[in-house]
C-alpha cells in the first residue's frame, strides 16, 4: 500500500508496469538517495525517453540513471549465397512508420510529464502540502494523484493546486486519501531503500501499527512476517520496523 511500505523504486516499478509498451519487457528498478536505476533490454533508444517520463513525476525520484538500459541488436545481415546458387529475394519491414508513431508517443509522454513534473513541484511548494507523500501520474493531458493527505481540506487543496497548472486537463484524485497523520507515518525513511520505517514507542503493538499503516490491525500478521518477527507480542521499545507494501 502506497505510501506505506511502498519504496520509491517499487512505485516507479508500478508505474512503468501500468505503460504498455514497458510493462512486459521486464525492466529491474534500483534506488538509492533519489536517483533511480533502470537496468533491462528495450527495443531501442526511443524507449529511454519513455523511462525517463514515466519515471520523472514519481515522489522522491531526484535522477534517472538508464545507462544500464541496452537496446536490441540490429538482425544480422543473411549470409552471402555460394557464387552459384540463384540469389535470395530478402525482404525487412518498413519501420519507419512504426518509428514515428513511437517518437510521436515518447514527444507526447515528455510534454505530459512536463506538465505532471509541474503538478508535483507546485504540491511540493505548498507549505501543507510539501510533506504530504504524493505521487503525480500522467494519463494523457490529465494528471493522476496518488498518496496521501492528512485531512480533507488538503485532498481538496492538492486538487485544485493541480488544476490550476498550465496544461492539465483534468485531475484525478480518486487515488488520495486521507489518513491522519500521514506526514509522521512516512517521516522515517531507510535511505538507502526508501521504505518507511516505523520506531516502536511506548505502549505500541503490531495490531496498533498495523492500524495505523493500513486501516486494519488484523494486517500485523504481515508486519512481523516481513520482520521476521516470531512472536507478535514481544516487540521492543526502540525497535526499528520495515512497513511492507
Amino acid at each position: 500500500m502506497w505510501p506505506f511500505g511502498k519504496s520509491t523504486a517499487d512505485r516507479v516499478n508500478d508505474a512503468i508496469n501500468e505503460q504498455p509498451r514497458l510493462k512486459d519487457l521486464g525492466l529491474q528498478v534500483q534506488e538509492r538517495g533519489g536517483t533511480v536505476t533502470v537496468t533491462g533490454m528495450v527495443p531501442n533508444e526511443r524507449y529511454v525517453g519513455l523511462i525517463n517520463a514515466v519515471a520523472g513525476g514519481i515522489n522522491g525520484v531526484k535522477n534517472v540513471d538508464t545507462s544500464g538500459v541496452t537496446f536490441e541488436q540490429q538482425v544480422a545481415a543473411p549470409a552471402q549465397p555460394a557464387p552459384d546458387a540463384p540469389a535470395a529475394t530478402v525482404t525487412t519491414p518498413d519501420l519507419s512508420a512504426a518509428d514515428e508513431k513511437l517518437d510521436a508517443e515518447v514527444k507526447e509522454m515528455e510534454d505530459n510529464s512536463r506538465v505532471a513534473k509541474a503538478v508535483l513541484k507546485a504540491l511540493r511548494g505548498n507549505v501543507e502540502l510539501a510533506d504530504d507523500p504524493i505521487d503525480v501520474l500522467q494519463s494523457g493531458k490529465s494528471v493522476i494523484l496518488r498518496g496521501v493527505v492528512d485531512n480533507e481540506h488538503e485532498q481538496r487543496l492538492a486538487e485544485k493546486l493541480a488544476r490550476e497548472v498550465q496544461g492539465v486537463a483534468s485531475v484525478d484524485a480518486s487515488g488520495l486519501r486521507v489518513a491522519a497523520g500521514a506526514k509522521e507515518l512516512v517521516k522515517e525513511k531507510d535511505t538507502s531503500t526508501g521504505d518507511t520505517v516505523y520506531t516502536v514507542k511506548s505502549g505500541d503493538t503490531l495490531g496498533a501499527i498495523a492500524q495505523k499503516y493500513y486501516g486494519n490491525a488484523a494486517e500485523y500478521k504481515k508486519i512481523a512476517h516481513y520482520n521476521n518477527i516470531s512472536n507478535p507480542d514481544l516487540i521492543q521499545v526502540g525497535q526499528k520496523i520495515r512497513i511492507p507494501g
